[in-house]
Order: structure tokens, then C-alpha cells, then sequence
């Protein structure tokens, strides 16, 4: 995953090595080999000690173990707090403080990780003639966790001199202790190398998602600090219309040395005021960087979801995998499939020289993430979205391949506040639920012409159900099922509703794609369709209204089940394994013949006659309206559905005049867009 950028200055203190000694009083006449051993268990424990930062239990965070280290002597790179420490051990031509500076030095870019170091053996003692000492070489086995999978492992040696008239050993400090190639100027480094983040594809592989280029703009707080920072961050926060008191809180809270983010532009659309104004902000910092981004802010946004940096929550839940200042995917099928899109950042350990220099020592190469494939088409979400930019209420469109249930669009208003009503929406579906009644009422043995009563009013334990204001009066009365179809007469499903058997309009919902969940790999649902609690809910219900509730992408589903001749389950991720909690029954062809003929008349004669002159194939179409109450107040749910060739379309207002009048527009323009 990817970091926030950081504005920190760090400058590297280099410690001279100063002269001196320390060793043991007394001793045998020959230098001890044991006592040299014990020596470099100390050095090893006291590297280990010192590389460990001081809020981290240093029992915890070492890496040695208890064993015995190779010259028998007992556990080598111990941390154990009684031990000395690297300042408090001998050592030759250097005073133990001074080595201690320089290897904090040394190791300070290794991020906080602290090695294991061990003893891999002391070797024999060897007499220096030219330097008139005796000298033994002791192998230190280090291993760095550079990643959570990777060590960086190797040895390096460190002289022991015998010291008082031979009677102890002292350490002969060289950086080489530290890692052998180490020159005199040289200190660690770990650096993260990112990795990039997979894609997110449409519909024949069109790139959605991809690193695209931004500038964020924040406060650098080693340019401005104090009263000051807080004031650039307040002027900053005004010009670029976030909220004052919240950024000058973060400003104040971050350390000295943080890039407070402020917020964060596409290239290219950096307002004017913006651009000219933050370079007048002392201590602001624009940082140019790549994120993950979809063709438009809005583009599916709240079914792709959003990188950015993780959440407080994100981190407790996880601390294993995201830190503070990590970039991840915190919304829609960015967060759900983060592990996937983010790879695997790289780090490079290097030795680095006081000009910067990079000397390259060990490297653990970057992953890249894996790429998403979903179905949507970009074309079209566009123009759906185009479509539903001007509409105020809460309102979604979706459209699904019928043969093979590819959601090609699942496009949300600005009326959902960032919500993802298209896929995951609840609201009663109203008159396009009467497709399903429909099929419940073929299968109790009626057929599209059989008659049905259609009177203005029907009544059912005292509730009465009346059709819509404008109902034609000429199709009151008698009339055949696909007359009431087509004319929507509320009155004559209501009126059937003693026929339903228990379980009879669920099993012609689930036949259509409605009421039975599916996993498919992100947030959808599928419709409840209850037993009724009364006859007169049993009687709303068959309506679309009473406890019946539908998301868009399921009433597409309804009707691209019927286009298709065979239940429909939407996909929006091709390479995701669905599973469904339950099995519906087939739909059989003489079925869904008659539910198209049926749902023709809608167009050639009822309320879509708008879709009459598509070319052919001939469209489908059913529109609804469903009555609400919220906060004390009635509304109307706007809904039309339709099917023209190999595309089913579902839109949804949420508050509008009626179906035809409301969501029928929008629809049209988008099957003729499609065209």
C-alpha cells in the first residue's frame, strides 16, 4: 500500500570515534577464551538492546532465542535488560558512549526494526606482532525483518583485544560490526518501495480505475509552527472550503516534523483561486502524487468506493496490515478488495553516504496488485449518470445484459448523498412488482386473456384499494389480465388476492430473480417478498406495496428475467463465485411469453408508450408508483422498468409524481442513448 508523503529534514549526527580502553582487573596470566566469548554475548544482546526503541518491550521485539550460541557460552543476542548496555561494554580506541551515538546513527533508518543478532563463533587467538596485541575474531549472525516475509541475513566480525597485560578483551570498533561493507560515513537505510495498485476494469477490459495524477495541498509543519501553523492552516482550510476548526485541530495535534493533508485536487483541476492563493500561504506544501481514481469523482462512486488515507477505526481493526499515513481502499469494492488491488510495497535496504549517495544492499521487490474486473460499461454509466445528474431527489438507474446478467450500469444521483441506492436500495417496487403477480396469477391457472374485474374501488377488511387519480374509466369493468396489465389497474390484483396460495407470489418472485439472496461479491439486494401478516396486506402486496421491497438492480433483474426467458442473477464481478441461499423455480418459455406479451401491451397501449418507436426488437415495460410515509410525511416512489433487445433497465426516484411521469423520461432517454 501506499504512504502519505512527509515533509520531515533529518540530519545525521556523525560521532568521531574517541581513544581509550577498558577491561578487567586480574585474570590468568593467558587470555581467556571464555571470557572472550561472554564478551562478544554481550556485544551481540547490547546490539539488539540499543536498536530497540525505548516504548517497545525489548523481550518482545528481539528475535533471538534462547538457545546456546555456537561456542556453548549460553543464549547469544539477547536483550535481556540486565545486561549491559553498548555504552557500558569495553572497548578499544573508543569510549563506549561515543559508540553508542554513532551506532544509533548508523541504524536509525532501519524504521524501528530491530535485528536479532547472535553469536556464530569466536575464533582462535592470534598474536599482532606489528601491532604487538592478540586478537580473536568473533562472527555475528544478524538478520534484519526487513518485510513481515522477508529477513535481510549476514554475518559480520568484530575484533576482540586482549587488554590489561592480557588479562580481558575489548571491542575494536568499526562500522563493519555492523554490516561488513560499511564504510566510515555510511548509515542504514530502509526505504519503502511502492508498489502500484491494481486497476479496476469495465466491460471489455476499459481501464476505470487507475493511478491518475493529483496535487495535495497541506501544511508542512518544519516550514511553520506555532501560532503560525495554526494561522496558515486556518487561511488554507478557507480557501479551499473544508471545514476550519476540524484542519486547524489536526494542524496543531501533528508532530513538527507531519505533512498535514489538507486536501487533495486532480491534476488539471486545481481551481484558479486555489493556485493562486496557496502560494501566498506561508507553509503550505504541494505535493504532487498518483491515487487510484475513476474517469470522474462520481463515476460509480459509491460502488467502486474511494482510496485514501485509512481510517483511526481501520487501523485498530487491523494494525497487522494498515499503519497511520498508509493509502488504502476505504470504501466499496476498493475496501472490500484491498488486499487484492494494493500488492505488496518493496523495501530496499541501502548504505547511504552524507551526500545522499545510495549504495544498494539488499532489496525485496515490489508486487503489484492484481486488477478488478467488474461488467460496467463506461459509456453507459456515463450517459446514466448524465441523466441523473439534474434530479433532485435520491434516484438510481441500473441496466443488466439479460443473457448472460451483466451489470453494465448501476449508477446513483447526487439525491443519494454518496449512498449506493442502485444495487443495495430498499423501497416498495410498486406497480412493476405486478409482473411478479402476474406470473403467480398464470401459474394458479389464469392466462393473459382470462377476464379479471377492475372496479374503482376494491375493499378488504375495511381497507379500501382504489387505482391511480388519472385511470382510464374506459378500462374499468371487465377486462382481460393483459388489459389490466397494461392500464395498471391496482383494483384488479387486489381483487385476485384470495387465490394466492401461501408461498405462491414468493415462488414467482424468486422465479424472476427477487427475494432469494445471492453472494455476488459485493453489496446487493435481492427483495423480500413475506408471507402476508393479513388479507389486506396479501392483497397490497400483490401491488408492490404492503411488506414488498426491491432495489433497482433487482427490479432490472425482474425484467431482464422475463426478456431472457430464464432467471436472471445479475453479475457485476465475472471473476467472483456466487452462491445463492435458496433455489427458485423455473421459469418456463410458455411462462415468459406470456409475461412479454403481456408487458408489450404496456408499451403499445398503457403508460410506456414512450418506447413504442424504438427500433426493433420491440420493447417491454412496466411502470410503478409506490405511496410511503416518512418523518410524517406521504410520498411517492417513481419507478418504470423496460427491456429493448439484450438490455434490461430498472430507474428509481425516490419521491416523485408517478412512474411514467417521473422515472419514464429518464428511462427513455437512456434505452435510446444505449441504442
Amino acid at each position: 500500500m501506499r504512504r502519505l508523503p512527509a515533509a520531515l529534514s533529518t540530519s545525521l549526527l556523525l560521532v568521531p570515534l574517541l581513544a581509550g580502553c577498558s577491561g578487567d582487573d586480574g585474570g590468568d596470566s593467558a587470555p581467556s577464551e571464555a571470557a572472550a566469548g561472554a564478551l562478544a554475548e554481550e556485544l551481540a544482546a547490547a546490539l539488539v538492546l540499543a536498536a530497540t526503541p525505548e516504548e517497545a518491550d525489548p523481550e518482545e521485539t528481539a528475535t533471538a532465542t534462547d538457545g546456546t550460541g555456537s561456542d556453548g557460552t549460553g543464549s547469544a543476542g539477547s536483550s535481556d535488560s540486565s545486561a549491559p548496555g553498548l555504552a557500558e561494554l569495553p572497548f578499544a580506541d573508543a569510549v563506549g558512549t561515543a559508540v553508542a551515538e554513532e551506532y544509533a546513527t548508523v541504524v536509525d533508518g532501519m524504521d524501528g526494526a530491530v535485528p536479532a543478532v547472535e553469536v556464530d563463533g569466536v575464533g582462535e587467538a592470534e598474536e599482532d606482532p606489528e601491532a604487538a596485541e592478540t586478537v580473536r575474531v568473533a562472527t555475528l549472525a544478524w538478520t534484519w525483518p526487513v518485510t513481515d516475509e522477508d529477513d535481510w541475513t549476514y554475518t559480520s566480525d568484530a575484533e576482540l583485544v586482549a587488554v590489561d597485560g592480557g588479562d580481558g578483551w575489548a571491542v575494536r570498533w568499526e562500522r563493519t560490526v555492523v554490516e561488513p561493507t560499511l564504510r566510515k560515513r555510511e548509515v542504514l537505510d530502509a526505504a519503502t518501495e511502492e508498489a502500484d495498485r491494481g486497476d479496476i476494469t469495465g466491460a471489455g477490459g476499459a481501464v476505470l480505475v487507475t493511478e491518475r495524477p493529483v496535487l495535495r495541498y497541506g501544511i508542512d509543519k518544519t516550514k511553520v509552527a506555532g501560532k503560525q501553523a495554526a494561522d496558515s492552516a486556518r487561511t488554507l482550510a478557507r480557501l479551499v472550503g473544508i471545514d476550519v476548526a476540524s484542519y486547524v485541530k489536526q494542524v496543531r495535534a501533528a508532530g513538527d516534523s507531519a505533512y498535514v493533508e489538507a486536501i487533495t485536487y486532480r491534476k488539471g483541476q486545481v481551481p484558479a483561486e486555489v493556485d493562486l492563493g496557496a502560494d501566498r500561504i506561508e507553509g503550505v506544501l504541494v505535493v504532487p502524487d498518483r491515487i487510484a481514481l475513476a474517469p470522474t469523482r462520481e463515476f460509480a462512486a459509491p460502488i467502486l468506493g474511494r482510496v485514501g488515507p485509512v481510517t483511526a477505526e481501520m487501523v485498530a481493526e487491523d494494525p497487522e496490515v494498515y499503519r497511520a499515513g498508509d493509502i488504502a481502499g476505504t470504501s466499496g469494492l476498493q475496501a472490500r478488495y484491498d488486499e487484492q488491488l494494493r500488492g505488496t510495497p518493496g523495501r530496499a535496504v541501502a548504505a547511504v553516504r552524507e551526500n545522499g549517495r545510495r549504495r544498494a544492499l539488499f532489496t525485496v521487490d515490489a508486487v503489484d496488485g492484481t486488477p478488478l474486473a467488474t461488467t460496467l460499461d463506461p459509456r453507459l454509466q456515463n450517459r446514466a449518470e448524465e441523466l441523473l445528474a439534474d434530479v433532485g431527489p435520491a434516484s438510481a438507474l441500473v441496466a443488466i445484459r439479460p443473457s448472460d446478467g451483466s451489470i453494465l450500469v448501476a449508477a446513483n444521483g447526487p439525491g443519494t448523498g454518496g449512498q449506493n441506492y442502485a444495487t443495495y436500495g430498499q423501497a416498495a417496487p410498486g406497480s412493476t412488482f405486478k409482473i411478479v403477480s402476474s406470473l403467480a396469477l398464470l401459474r394458479d391457472g389464469l392466462n393473459p386473456d382470462s377476464p379479471v374485474d377492475c372496479p374503482a374501488t376494491v375493499t378488504v377488511d375495511g381497507k379500501a384499494f382504489e387505482n391511480y387519480d388519472d385511470y382510464p374509466s374506459a378500462y374499468l369493468g371487465r377486462i382481460p389480465l393483459r388489459t389490466a396489465v397494461a392500464q395498471s389497474c391496482n383494483t384488479a390484483f387486489t381483487g385476485q388476492h384470495g387465490r394466492i396460495g401461501k408461498g405462491d407470489l414468493a415462488e414467482a418472485a424468486g422465479s424472476l430473480g427477487l427475494g432469494i439472496d445471492h453472494d455476488l461479491g459485493f453489496p446487493a439486494y435481492f427483495g423480500q417478498v413475506p408471507d402476508p401478516a393479513s388479507q389486506t396486506e396479501a392483497a397490497a402486496d400483490l401491488i408492490g406495496q404492503g411488506r414488498i421491497l426491491a432495489s433497482p438492480m433487482v427490479m432490472a433483474t425482474v425484467i431482464g428475467s422475463v426478456q431472457a426467458g430464464e432467471t436472471v442473477v445479475p453479475t457485476l464481478l465475472p471473476d467472483y463465485d456466487a452462491t445463492a441461499e435458496g433455489r427458485a423455480t423455473r421459469l418456463t418459455a410458455r411462462e415468459a411469453d406470456q409475461l412479454r406479451s403481456m408487458l408489450r401491451e404496456v408499451v403499445t397501449s398503457g403508460s410506456g408508450r414512450g418506447l413504442a418507436d424504438l427500433p426493433a426488437p420491440a420493447a417491454i415495460a412496466k411502470t410503478g408508483t409506490a405511496e410511503f410515509s416518512a418523518d410524517g410525511k406521504s410520498g411517492l416512489h417513481a419507478w418504470m422498468v423496460a427491456a429493448h433487445g439484450d438490455l434490461a433497465v430498472a430507474v428509481y426516484v425516490d419521491r416523485g409524481e408517478s412512474g411514467s411521469r417521473t422515472a419514464g423520461p429518464i428511462l427513455e432517454a437512456f434505452l435510446r442513448a444505449a441504442g
